[in-house]
Parts: structure tokens; sequence; C-alpha cells
């Protein structure tokens, strides 16, 4: 189940969808409202649609990765499958921290703004999470986010690291170009099919 991220719709995954397809996986998008929508209530939907269709890989971009992550630990049941993150900022984002000082900008981020300043390092003991980071530092967040090292223009490297993640992977991408990275999908198929990415 493919997770987009915050200002995209559904049809941002279309192209990883298809690679995902052509790998052999049978992906299916999990749309939500990320500025006017309540991402508890995503979070919620989420969770009671793992409990009802049985094993399941999530792969969940920005903030989509984060609200992967929270539905695991709202399942009422364990879920049976890996987590594949792409630039999440697991350990929150400096760039909505920044946006959310001013009232204007803060608007940006609408409902979410909470948990992507947040963020989540923690879920369910034995889910397996891999992260794909991006380095190509093109996008806006950097101007308000000040990154000291590497970053994909939103989400800095280092914003991506959590101690319990299985394993980490940075790529030559931006942040929405890792949606449409070769090498991220690729990464994606491979920690799908055996818990790590290829080498």
């Amino acid at each position: 189940m493919l997770l987009h991220g915050l200002w995209m719709p559904g049809l941002a995954m279309r192209w990883f969808a298809a690679r995902l397809r052509g790998a052999g996986f049978a992906p299916e998008v999990f749309g939500y409202h990320s500025i006017v929508g309540d991402p508890g209530a995503s979070v919620r939907r989420l969770a009671a649609r793992l409990d009802d269709g049985g094993p399941a890989h999530l792969v969940g971009h920005s903030l989509g990765g984060l609200l992967a992550l929270q539905a695991l630990t709202e399942a009422p049941q364990p879920v049976s499958g890996r987590i594949v993150c792409l630039g999440t900022p697991l350990c929150g984002s400096g760039a909505a921290t920044a946006l959310s000082r001013q009232t204007l900008t803060a608007l940006y981020m609408g409902r979410s703004g909470a948990i992507l300043r947040r963020g989540c390092v923690a879920w369910p003991p034995g889910t397996e999470v891999g992260m794909i980071a991006g380095r190509i530092p093109r996008g806006l967040g950097a101007l308000f986010a000040g990154f000291d090292g590497p970053h994909d223009g939103t989400v800095s490297v280092a914003e991506t690291r959590a101690p319990r993640l299985t394993d980490h992977v940075v790529v030559d991408a931006s942040h929405s170009g890792l949606l449409f990275s070769c090498q991220a999908a690729t990464h994606t198929a491979s920690f799908l099919r055996e818990g790590r990415f290829r080498a």
C-alpha cells in the first residue's frame, strides 16, 4: 500500500506503483487529505484498512511514511509486512518547525504540521522499517530549515535516521524526485522482498 506526501494527490504515487507492479507486487494507493484532513483520522482509517486486508507492505513518501508508522501502533492486530519510508523526517522536520513559527507559513502544512514537527522514532517491536533518503538539494525547504548536512531540498538525511531502522540508504534524488527514482524503486522492491536494500 502506497501513501503520498504533503500537498500531493494519490496520483503522485502512480509512477512508483507501476515500477513495483513491474517487480511483481500488487500496489494499491491509500489516498488522504494532507492539508485540510485530520491526520489522526487518516491514521485510524489506515489502521482499520490494515486490520481488514490481511498481510500488507507499506511504502510512504515523506508525511505518508509518518502516517504509516503511526497506523502500525493503532492497528488492532500486528501488521505482517515491511515498511519503506521515502524521505520521511522520522526525527522531526526542521523545515516544518521553521514554517510553523509564522502564522502565514504555518498554513502551508495545514493540519499535518504537528506530526511533521514531531516525527516518529518508535514503532511496534519486530517491525522491519527501511528508509530511502535523497541527497540532491533541490526544494524550498532548505530556505527555511538551514540544513547543515546533506539534504533533498526538504528533509535532511540526518532527519531520516532513527535508531530502530532496519536499513538506511541514500540515493541521488530530490525530495519529490524520490517518487521518480529508479534507484529508490529498486531499493524498495529489494527491501520488501528481503528486508534489506540492494548493495
